[in-house]
């Protein structure tokens, strides 16, 4: 499981975008204007190769409480 404490602070998100992989399934988490888009959606792809269908998309908060919600 991921961890809030570990995860990647929120500072990260203003220039890069974070992506990973957990028991099958990847992420992506980004910086787009003042919110963090996740995005989760099944190996063995990248994100860009991916088809749209596959991906589950979510949005929150630009801040430390929507950066602890993309990690739950």
């Amino acid at each position: 499981m991921l961890n809030k404490d570990t995860f990647v602070p929120i500072q990260f998100f203003k220039k890069e975008a974070y992506t990973g992989s957990m028991k099958g399934m990847r992420y992506r988490v980004k910086k787009e204007e003042e919110e963090l888009s996740a995005v989760v959606y099944p190996e063995p792809y990248c994100y860009e190769a991916t088809p749209e269908e596959q991906k589950i998309r979510a949005a929150f908060p630009f801040t430390e409480e929507g950066r602890g919600e993309v990690v739950d």
